[in-house]
């Protein structure tokens, strides 16, 4: 009687505990492999262990796991980890979240507690939390294959619910939501070219030109050559009343669209507006000069800062040697403003070539007078700390050098030479200047 009833007491029993201790992982669950480096890291008894459990929870023996686990000290990168993965078999959600944050912030670099805390907030629909998470996977493996193909999906997704709303809002008039929208858009997609064309469009008809500017020169830096978008571009600018990058704009456009008919009448009024109107070709000739001269000097500080330098109140110098001169309106206020010296016989000496040491005197004059008109510049470098061989500190122009690279607007070459006397080129007068303009605005 007693071996007729074995059998099926035993296996009842054996069937008993496998249904206990097995629960499947949830069919999307993604677990990776235990990372090589921190594993090599441990203990032999540790990585036991750790790959013991690791094998359970991905054949669903949650519980086995959680007890493995367990013998793992607190601070092992794999404990709060190993316990987020293992509740999340087990479908305990909300102890498996606590477990990989707390993974997560012990470990800021452990792909692992990202992942899986990740697919726990895109399965409960926090989205933008679970792009955070697999941007975080990215940050370290930018070609990490599975977080990759996860987070272009959610953020594709997103970005097309933002456009969406975008254009819905502004079909209604509604501005302020559809700006909401597209800026929400280009959160998910930053080269958006169509987000940022109705950002630009709708802070032009408000008349928010500078934040137009900013997505216009977005869009055009993701298509150089659509001409369309240059125009729209080169338009905003000049409404802005940004004469010179407006005219830089449309000089493109012309370059790609012969025939543009606005903007060749565009460029024409802002030649008359910047004064420059009948000197193009040497102006523009500037940034391949090898040497720049004073009169070139004086044109550029002219042009580019025509409407931020404050007219003179004296009456300008007399000088005797600027009639012939293309720049000789530049000079004339240039010289009135005390930037670059007319010399006691009248003479302004236009071809004369401007020096590295003149160059930071020149530079040191226009701050001054920039710092007059209630503008501030910071120096970068303790003046007291610069050291320069081939000057001394009884030389003119060692102060206005030593400020220039003190506000690091020029630099010395070849370790602590200046080259005071080494002539200044046209690039190198025009960037000074462009930044300079930098620095103000």
């Amino acid at each position: 009687m007693v071996k007729k009833i074995w059998l099926p007491a035993t296996l009842l029993m054996l069937l008993l505990c496998s249904c206990v201790t097995y629960q499947p992982p949830p069919p999307n669950l993604y677990i990776e492999n235990l990372p090589a480096a921190e594993v090599s890291s441990l203990s032999l008894d540790e990585r036991l262990i750790a790959e013991d459990a690791w094998r359970n929870i991905k054949q669903g023996n949650a519980d086995k796991a959680i007890k493995q686990i367990t013998k793992l000290d607190q601070d092992n990168p794999f404990y709060y980890t190993g316990l987020g993965y293992a509740y999340y078999v087990l479908n305990d959600i909300t102890r498996a979240e606590n477990y990989f944050k707390a993974a997560s912030t012990a470990y800021p670099e452990l792909a692992l507690a990202h992942l899986g805390l990740g697919q726990i907030y895109q399965e409960t629909g926090r989205d933008d939390m679970a792009l955070t998470e697999y941007r975080e996977v990215l940050k370290h493996d930018p070609n990490h294959p599975w977080a990759r193909a996860r987070y272009e999906t959610i953020q594709q997704r997103k970005m097309q619910e933002a456009m969406e709303n975008g254009r819905s809002s502004f079909s209604t008039g509604d501005n302020e939501a559809a700006k909401t929208s597209f800026l929400r858009a280009l959160y998910y997609t930053p080269q958006s070219n169509e987000a940022h064309r109705a950002l630009a469009e709708i802070y032009t008809s408000e008349g928010l030109y500078e934040s137009a500017i900013v997505h216009f020169k977005a869009a055009v830096t993701n298509e150089p050559e659509n001409k369309e978008l240059l125009a729209a571009y080169a338009d905003t600018l000049y409404q802005s009343g940004d004469n010179s990058r407006s005219m830089e704009v449309y000089e493109q456009l012309i370059v790609m669209d012969p025939g543009n008919e606005t903007a060749q009448q565009r460029i024409e009024v802002l030649k008359n507006r910047l004064g420059i109107f009948e000197l193009p070709s040497q102006y523009h000739a500037i940034p391949s000069t090898e040497s720049v001269t004073k009169e070139q000097m004086s044109a550029l500080i002219g042009v580019k800062f025509k409407d931020i330098l404050e007219k003179p109140d004296l009456r300008p110098p007399i000088i005797i040697d600027i009639s012939t001169s293309w720049a000789s309106r530049y000079i004339l206020d240039i010289a009135s403003l005390g930037l670059l010296d007319v010399y006691p016989n009248h003479t302004f000496q236009p071809q004369k070539i401007i020096t590295r040491a003149e160059m930071a005197e020149t530079l040191h004059r226009l701050i001054r007078r920039l710092e007059q008109q209630g503008y501030r510049f910071i120096q970068q470098i303790p003046p007291e700390r610069i050291q320069i061989e081939d000057d001394s500190s009884d030389n003119f122009y060692y102060r206005p050098i030593v400020m220039m690279i003190s506000y690091d607007l020029m630099t010395m070459q070849g370790g602590r030479k200046f080259n005071p006397d080494q002539p200044a080129s046209g690039t190198d007068a025009m960037q000074h200047l462009d930044l300079i303009l930098t620095l103000i605005q």
